[in-house]
């Protein structure tokens, strides 16, 4: 490959990421070296420089290039990804606007690590070795583990971030370990070339611990169980628009990594990495849809209720079929918008400028903000998959692919976990309209209203022209086969 090509045909395709790396130099030093902080200028600059990043993605030709020897693939599934990673992290800084005003929390290091961690989540997503997803990974996760423990003066908050960095290490050096196996089998670090090692008659031994290692590390980042030890109190003690950033951007950028290394890395392995996907998705639905049962803190509720959504999204994984991953990418699409509805609600939770957690003091909404109690109660029913909302097509497609592909009991057990699940979200719903009102919540602000209507909007009409994201996932699922 030729100089001139480099210079110009991968920079143009690279254009995205390298946008936001010299985007978040330029608005560290306009932060480090104003004298208020800037912090006006660089929340501003971040969401100019993420909303810029999107409207190149629609613009360069995503057609299954390879760039730098192969380490970064873009294909219409990178792209579709990458738009709800884009899209998830500027509604997280948009969310924290007012919280950082009424807080009194004026960091400029806050919206630069976020676009500092999309850059990252964008790597992952078109990661084509196993040092590109690496190196992604990292980017992403040390730019997280610093805003968990923004808030320095919280002991909750530091705690969580010192949780999440003590388990992050232990499950990178994991993936570490998985990817050295697996190089030192294969021969090679690249996704492409491993499948063609792997699909050579029976998987060696070592590939298979390899795989399992990889598998393990992976599962930690989208917080599937056995690794999702981290979650509750990460979500409890982190700022609530850490929180909403964590449920969102990184959990679908992690989903995308997984299932381009199963799919793309690993063809030749399905049976054995089916297995174990079978386990994680159907643990993580399970106990997500009991552990949440008792919960009185919303956040540490939405903390287990992702933990089963990540369980609903990997029974798509599990076939590894084409359908399969069309269902993930339908799924991860409809949870961005309800997440995100979800948290704008949790971020309005405030009492004389305070904010509180507790679910019951949700009592009585309906009377105090009956426009919020509805948009609300509609998203939670839609979390719960209730038809005709948003959340219900999202857990129908991901259904239908595993039946196809044969795998019954998983389905089943996935729709008996729906139902149990259900119970938590209908029971703030009663809690909104039936219990006795508690003291009315501040104003929300504009920003969450703006959010929280988008929100609304597409989780209670999906259902009338759902076309769209169905074509749309089925053309980027069709990139990796």
């Amino acid at each position: 490959m030729d100089a001139a090509t480099f210079t110009s045909d991968m920079l143009i395709a690279f254009s995205p990421e390298l946008l936001l790396a010299a985007g978040a130099m330029v608005l560290l030093m306009i932060g480090a070296f104003s004298k208020d902080g800037g912090l006006g200028i660089v929340t501003g600059g971040a969401i100019a420089l993420i909303a810029t990043a999107f409207i190149l993605l629609l613009v360069v030709p995503y057609e299954g290039q390879a760039l730098f020897g192969g380490s970064i693939i873009l294909d219409r599934f990178a792209a579709f990804m990458k738009g709800l990673t884009l899209i998830g992290s500027v509604a997280a800084i948009v969310m924290s606007i007012d919280w950082m005003r009424s807080t009194r929390l004026e960091k400029f290091e806050y919206p630069v690590l976020i676009v500092l961690s999309t850059l990252g989540m964008m790597i992952m997503i078109s990661a084509g070795d196993l040092i590109a997803l690496y190196m992604g990974l990292e980017l992403q996760s040390l730019a997280l583990y610093v805003i968990a423990s923004i808030q320095r003066d919280s002991t909750r908050s530091t705690e969580a971030g010192l949780k999440y960095f003590a388990l992050g290490a232990l499950s990178s050096g994991m993936l570490l370990y998985g990817c050295s196996l697996i190089y030192g089998f294969s021969g090679t670090i690249e996704l492409a070339q491993i499948a063609s090692v792997a699909g050579q008659g029976e998987a060696s031994l070592g590939m298979i611990f390899g795989l399992v290692f990889l598998i393990a590390g992976l599962a930690f980042k989208v917080s599937a169980v056995p690794f999702h030890m981290w979650t509750p109190d990460v979500y409890e003690g982190s700022p609530t628009p850490v929180t909403a950033f964590f449920a969102a951007a990184p959990k679908i950028a992690a989903m995308a990594l997984f299932i381009r290394t199963l799919i793309t890395g690993f063809p030749g392995m399905t049976p054995e990495w089916q297995q174990i996907i079978v386990f994680v998705s159907i643990a993580s639905m399970v106990l997500g849809a009991f552990a949440a049962i008792g919960q009185r803190n919303i956040k540490r509720l939405m903390a287990y209720s992702s933990i089963g959504h990540m369980g609903y999204a990997l029974v798509g994984l599990a076939p590894g079929s084409e359908a399969g991953v069309r269902g993930v990418i339908i799924y991860l699409a409809l949870y961005l918008a309800m997440t995100l509805g979800t948290f704008a609600c949790i971020l309005a939770m405030r009492r004389n400028d305070a904010a509180v957690e507790e679910i019951d003091d949700l009592s009585g909404l309906s009377r105090n903000n009956p426009l919020i109690a509805f948009v609300l109660a509609m998203l939670l029913f839609s979390l719960a998959g209730i038809p005709p909302l948003a959340g219900f097509f999202a857990k129908y497609y991901v259904f239908v692919a595993a039946v196809e592909a044969g795998l019954y009991p998983l389905a089943v057990i996935g729709v008996l976990a729906s139902v149990v699940g259900a119970y938590y979200y209908l029971r703030i719903v009663k809690i909104i309209y039936f219990d006795e009102p508690a003291p009315a919540f501040d104003t929300m602000s504009r920003e969450l209203a703006t959010v929280l209507a988008i929100s609304g909007v597409v989780t209670i009409l999906y259902v009338i022209y759902p076309s769209a994201l169905v074509t749309a996932a089925g053309n980027a699922a069709k990139a990796l086969f």
